[in-house]
């Protein structure tokens, strides 16, 4: 169906008549009543008496016009999604309380002006088929994993090294530690039901698990952060990792204690994704915004896995 004829139909209903519309429309009479007989034919249906005084509405045009608008609507909104300067920068983080999400409100304070929709994809797979399929303009994660190497259409920037601290009980016996070396975690259970294998997070631990001996468990159902701290809490043999720039908060009887990890500080690479051409121009100024805010600056010696790319 030609939405030129579906417009011209919506625009002669409006006018109540067709040389009205054509005026409305900046062509002639003549192309206006074409139209709207190209249209008719197509539904294989009259849409309009036509009468001394104008044109009026069939059963049949009356029953089509409500849908014609919407067809419109539907029509209208498909090329705003498009325009890059009329639509909101959409850009996906892990969770609402990440890091990440912290990076895009300090963005949005900086830059007010600029409209933002954030969603929230599960892993670097969804998340780059949203990035090339244009659903997305930009995401944050970890990138190069062995074995996983981006499309060469897509390009990307590390944007963040966070520390990861470890929350542990009042109860555990690293729970009075102002911090604690990285090697004297080796024998504690480290508890993170929220790693998945196969995702981006997931190799990031299974490699500082294999260098330093450590135990981490994905045992059991992920019931989210609450059900997390809840375990923590009460159970003196669990403890866990917990990004250092994470907001999370707990209630004050828990007594869960943050605890920095040092020598080396195990920190995860945020890197920001997206598409080589895509024209959001909004896209550029976030870009810029996260490589030349200087970010807070990990005392001592730190880790990333090998993999993960340069700063």
């Amino acid at each position: 169906m030609d939405l030129d004829t579906v417009r011209t139909f919506v625009v002669a209903v409006d006018a109540g008549q067709f040389r009205e519309a054509a005026a409305e429309l900046a062509v002639t009479q003549q192309a206006v009543s074409k139209r709207i007989s190209a249209l008719e034919r197509d539904l294989g249906v009259r849409l309009f008496t036509r009468t001394p005084r104008g044109a009026r509405l069939t059963i049949d045009g009356q029953a089509f016009l409500p849908h014609a608008r919407e067809l419109l609507r539907v029509a209208d909104r498909a090329v705003a999604s498009v325009r890059t300067g009329s639509r909101p920068l959409r850009v996906d983080v892990i969770a609402s309380r990440s890091a990440q999400a912290g990076l895009l409100r300090d963005f949005h304070r900086a830059h007010p002006g600029v409209d933002l929709d954030v969603v929230m994809l599960f892993d670097i797979d969804t998340a780059v088929t949203a990035i090339r399929s244009g659903t997305i303009d930009a995401s944050f994660r970890a990138v190069a994993a062995p074995g996983r190497p981006l499309p060469e259409d897509i390009a990307s920037v590390r944007v963040l090294d966070e520390p990861l601290d470890l929350l542990t009980g009042p109860g555990h016996a690293l729970a009075g530690a102002r911090s604690v070396p990285l090697a004297e975690l080796a024998g504690h259970r480290i508890w993170m039901p929220g790693v998945v294998p196969g995702t981006e997070w997931a190799a990031y631990y299974d490699d500082l698990a294999a260098e330093f001996g450590l135990t981490i468990e994905a045992t059991g159902p992920n019931f989210g952060s609450d059900a997390l701290l809840d375990t923590i809490a009460d159970t003196p043999a669990l403890a866990t990792f917990m990004g250092g720039r994470s907001r999370l908060v707990w209630p004050a009887g828990h007594g869960l204690r943050r605890i920095p990890v040092t020598d080396p500080t195990p920190v995860y690479p945020h890197s920001l994704l997206w598409h080589h051409d895509n024209p959001h121009p909004a896209l550029a100024t976030l870009r810029t915004h996260l490589t030349t805010t200087p970010a807070d600056e990990t005392p001592g010696t730190t880790w990333t896995p090998d993999w993960a790319p340069p700063r």
